[in-house]
């Protein structure tokens, strides 16, 4: 596990007021799941290419339990920098009445709440 998988779960599972769902974006593959003689593991077959939520979408997403505001956390580590990308979702979310911003803790998500609720 990552550090910022890391600081995400604690976040989703220690910020009080909020549920909190990990979120992916961009594209990925899918297909059925077969175990290959010669390669020794599992492959995939049937692949298509299957289009997530948009590039910047935060990477948690979920409701303020108080006043059911949608709230967006983008985290990152101490030292890591959003996209553009990223910056465009949170700024667009906010300007539409959504509780969003980048968070390193769960100290820094707790201050997002509650200062976006008073």
């Amino acid at each position: 596990m990552t550090e910022e998988h890391r600081i995400q779960n604690e976040i989703r599972l220690n910020t009080p007021d909020c549920v909190l769902f990990r979120t992916n974006a961009g594209d990925f593959w899918q297909g059925k799941v077969i175990y290959s003689k010669i390669y020794k593991q599992n492959i995939l077959i049937n692949i298509r290419k299957i289009e997530g939520l948009p590039e910047g979408y935060s990477d948690l997403s979920g409701v303020r339990i108080s006043d059911g505001k949608a709230v967006f956390i983008e985290v990152k580590t101490p030292t890591g920098r959003p996209t553009k990308q990223q910056r465009n979702f949170i700024n667009k979310m906010r300007e539409y009445g959504a509780v969003a911003g980048i968070c390193r803790s769960v100290k820094d998500a707790v201050q997002l709440i509650t200062k976006e609720r008073n």
